[in-house]
């Protein structure tokens, strides 16, 4: 390798991103498996080209790091880290494209990495974590397609939307403002270029495998997202959409992304890229969606605040100016002690910082417990006469008891999991011989009316006394007899989450 790429801009961003990656490594084995990870980790065990939750991206690259790494947290977590170290390396990239130096550079990649959702999505394996990276890519290529005029940009944009809507249906919401931005400011003159639409058959021709197998089961996904995004507001969980905003590209970087932002706007050049910020903040805003949804689109705009932070530096007096500095240092470093606290998974279970998260997110206590429910689910099938443990099956009524049980129950001899919720039900119903059920994540004996009769004879809990969704639908119930054949059950016991 060349000795000058040592001492390049991109090596210096690689550093960093690699210090990143290195932090998500060494932090990534407290607690457990988070509930959207089981799941996970049951759909890279069953690949498709679709999920009735998420397009198939997330769960191919889940299948490689078991293939790899086997089923450790560490180790499914590789991607999603590497995925956030990356988008530091991008977001110096970005800065550069707007005319900032290296420590513009430095800047605009560190504010990238402590963003709230990239230090969180560093620490789990969801789907969300590279859709960040796509985002994020999709901004950086914009800016290279306005810099160098070269309209053979639009085939990679094409190919990270492709790669978008494989990974996230929200993809498309950031389809809908590229196309609005184009038509709104000079990238129109596009429109005549055969590299634009080149770009558009492609991204289409990448998602048309998952096109087809929703097309091939009704497109169940649209019945989940309607299903789950009335939960979430039934629920309140869309209430806090514009102050998550303050909060989504860290507190300490307000000041720089709306500088960003103004910038983007001022400069007609760029306008692009205040509109495909503006236009996704406003529609999930109007659709309701959660706060972190437009999460990515704030690292560019801090790259661009910092690239207007360093130049007006660059105005002023020695003294000013190093003081102001010195204030944007010390922005990063309380930024980051902000987020490691509230993103990294490091503080002791129960502990005072602990009781703080949990109160922001619940990312960290749905990774307790998992494995203490399967060894109670475990002590009532193994309790069962030989008899009706042939006949016997385990039914989960939550998508997060399924996976785990789908993870550790062969440890202890589980029968394979039944469960109608999400993916789960897509596998059809179960033998009709199976007619005596172990049955967890039914609350108040809601799985009653299905068989004839119901003993309530376990219960879920943890070592830590954390209370979680395990621990409030923590029954666990004995039933036999099935009232109709699962055949004709099976539809109405399907199940969103």
């Amino acid at each position: 390798m060349n000795k000058s790429f040592f001492k390049s801009d991109l090596f210096i961003l690689i550093l960093l991103a690699a210090a990143k990656f290195t932090l998500h490594l060494l932090t990534n084995h407290n607690y457990g498996f988070h509930r959207d990870e089981l799941a996970t980790l049951h759909a890279a065990r069953n690949l498709a080209w679709g999920f009735v939750s998420y397009p198939p991206l997330a769960p191919f690259l889940g299948s490689i790091e078991l293939y790899l790494f086997g089923a450790t947290t560490v180790g499914f977590r590789v991607f999603s880290a590497l995925s956030q170290a990356i988008v530091m390396v991008i977001a110096g990239l970005m800065a550069k494209e707007f005319g900032g130096s290296r420590r513009v550079q430095i800047l605009a990649a560190l504010g990238a990495g402590i963003n709230v959702l990239s230090i969180i999505q560093g620490a789990l394996f969801q789907y969300v974590a590279f859709d960040f990276l796509w985002v994020v890519l999709i901004a950086y290529f914009i800016l290279r397609l306005i810099n160098t005029d070269d309209a053979r940009w639009w085939l990679a944009i094409g190919a990270i939307i492709g790669l978008g809507m494989m990974t996230r249906y929200t993809m498309g919401v950031y389809v809908i403002a590229l196309v609005l931005s184009t038509l709104l400011t000079p990238a129109r003159k596009y429109l005549k270029s055969k590299w634009l639409w080149l770009g558009a058959g492609l991204a289409l021709l990448m998602f048309l495998p998952n096109l087809l197998w929703q097309i091939q089961h009704d497109f169940i996904s649209l019945d989940y997202q309607a299903a789950i995004h009335e939960r979430d507001v039934r629920i309140g969980r869309a209430d806090g959409y514009l102050p998550e905003q303050l909060l989504m590209a860290n507190p300490f970087m307000l000041p720089f992304w709306i500088t960003g932002l103004l910038f983007c706007f001022r400069e007609s050049k760029y306008r692009i890229i205040g509109f495909m910020y503006l236009f996704p903040v406003l529609t999930f805003l109007i659709m309701q969606g959660r706060g972190y949804y437009p999460a990515p689109s704030y690292v560019v705009l801090v790259a661009a605040g910092m690239f207007v932070f360093d130049r007006w530096l660059g105005t002023l007096n020695p003294k000013p100016a190093l003081l102001y500095r010195t204030l944007g240092w010390s922005a990063l470093l309380l930024g980051f002690i902000f987020v490691a606290a509230l993103g990294l998974p490091i503080a002791p279970v129960n502990s005072a910082v602990w009781n703080i998260n949990r109160e922001v997110h619940d990312d960290f206590v749905e990774q307790i417990g998992w494995r203490e429910m399967t060894e109670a689910v475990a002590d009532v099938y193994q309790s069962l006469p030989r008899e009706e443990k042939a006949r016997a099956g385990i039914l989960a009524g939550n998508y997060g008891e399924a996976g785990a049980l789908d993870l550790y129950g062969p440890e202890y001899n589980l029968p394979q999991v039944i469960s109608p919720v999400n993916s789960f039900w897509m596998k059809g119903s179960p033998p009709e011989t199976i007619d005596v059920l172990v049955v967890v994540g039914y609350p108040d004996n809601s799985a009653s009316s299905y068989f004839n009769s119901c003993l309530l004879v376990g219960a879920v809990s943890n070592s830590y006394g954390v209370v979680n969704e395990e621990t409030e639908l923590r029954d666990i119930y004995l039933c036999q007899g099935l009232r109709k054949p699962w055949a004709d059950m099976w539809d109405g016991m399907r199940r969103f989450q």
